[in-house]
């Protein structure tokens, strides 16, 4: 079976606009994030760019010629927009002025930037970055519901400090951030495009009073993972929280669902019509009975907590999918300490699964909080594929890489 990583910025040719912002500096950051994640980017600056950066910095982390509107006129000049444009899988402009907004609006063709942009027929997106005022104004919010009406994504402004000394609405969203959304635009239309993928992930909290909660060590880096790489296959991705920081991969719905009944209620509410169900998260196996209006207070003596079993999700999920169908396929996770492989055979069949990822936790390299894991992946018909030690990120790709085969089968 092939390994192969999904990546969706490999070969991928992205244009890059930079128009005259004093943000500038972070359009250079996100032509490097694209660079080193295997994309081809090919940048045009704008006249008034070129007053605050040169052409010199992007091709330092691009490998590649920076385009102005000099290349207007040279020997390719009545081509040269027309070989980028059709070239090109996405079109972003970051930072994106209120002036140039306006020219994409009506469609103005005066310069390379703009001339390429209406000769383009691939996605657009704009990182608007300018002054709160002119962000607010009517007629930069009309230009940008026009834009909006053509199918261009919007990805800001955020509030912060402005150039102006100002504190408002009309900061480029970070590098990050913006490398999240792009992400997200390049993988539509990939070999899970049309399939609903429902991920748990992280770990829950059952409370004992209104201070403490029975809990793991789950971080939900596993659970994250695997949602950022149904996103990256084409999969629509609702993402069920546990109890976690992680930040939600772009594109995802999260729902946070603390406790174990609330993960319940939130994974049988999004059953129908998935594809699959990926279970990551560590749900508690018990609670307390009964919880503490107030908190409990050692001065009055040892506490006497009573436990319960909270509800075992994977049953009612094979309960729910014998009724009416959904989802197609589960898979399951077994952290382990003892008797790896036995014991999560017997979860693979109780549970009625299609698949389960086994990881031994008592390796130091594998299981919570730390970014490898090694796992084993059984199938219901006995076969078992060990994989060595690898990212989170990658076990994520390989399970999804078999659940694209089975539900090819």
């Amino acid at each position: 079976m092939s390994n192969s990583i999904s990546n969706p910025f490999q070969d991928k040719h992205i244009l890059l606009g930079v128009t005259g912002s004093i943000a500038c500096y972070k359009a250079a950051d996100l032509a490097s994030r694209l660079t080193q994640a295997g994309a081809r980017v090919d940048v045009i600056l704008t006249h008034a760019a070129l007053q605050f950066i040169t052409p010199l910095t992007f091709q330092s982390v691009t490998g590649r010629h920076a385009f102005t509107d000099a290349d207007m006129w040279g020997s390719e000049g009545h081509i040269q927009h027309i070989g980028l444009a059709h070239n090109a899988d996405l079109l972003v402009i970051a930072p994106a002025t209120a002036n140039t907004i306006a020219r994409l609006a009506y469609g103005l063709a005066d310069n390379l930037l703009s001339v390429t942009a209406l000769a383009a027929a691939c996605p657009l997106l704009l990182a608007p970055a300018m002054d709160g005022g002119m962000f607010a104004h009517p007629a930069t919010q009309s230009n940008l519901e026009t834009l909006r009406q053509r199918g261009a994504s919007i990805v800001g402004p955020i509030e912060g400090h402005l150039a102006s000394g100002q504190i408002g609405t009309g900061r480029m969203v970070e590098p990050a951030d913006l490398f999240g959304h792009i992400r997200f635009l390049l993988a539509r239309g990939g070999s899970l495009a049309g399939w609903r993928i429902v991920v748990t992930a992280g770990g829950t909290h059952e409370p004992i009073d209104p201070v403490r909660v029975i809990s793991n060590r789950s971080s939900g880096k596993q659970g994250f993972a695997l949602a950022q790489a149904a996103l990256d296959m084409g999969a629509e991705v609702i993402l069920i929280a546990g109890v976690t920081d992680l930040p939600t991969p772009v594109g995802a719905l999260r729902i946070d669902a603390p406790t174990a009944q609330q993960m319940l209620q939130a994974v049988l509410a999004n059953l129908t019509g998935a594809a699959a169900l990926i279970m990551a998260a560590a749900v508690a196996d018990f609670r307390p009975i009964a919880v503490a209006v107030d908190k409990l207070k050692k001065e009055v003596g040892l506490p006497e907590i009573l436990l319960e079993y909270t509800p075992d999700i994977l049953t009612e999920v094979a309960h729910f999918k014998q009724q009416n169908g959904w989802p197609r396929r589960v898979i399951g996770f077994a952290a382990e300490s003892q008797d790896l492989l036995d014991n999560a055979r017997i979860k693979l069949d109780n549970k009625n699964l299609d698949m389960i990822v086994a990881n031994d936790i008592s390796a130091a390299d594998s299981g919570f909080a730390v970014d490898t894991n090694r796992v084993t992946l059984l199938f219901t018909d006995g076969f078992s594929e060990p994989l060595p030690l690898l990212t989170k990120q990658e076990v994520a790709q390989i399970v999804l890489q078999r659940l694209s085969l089975m539900n090819n089968k």
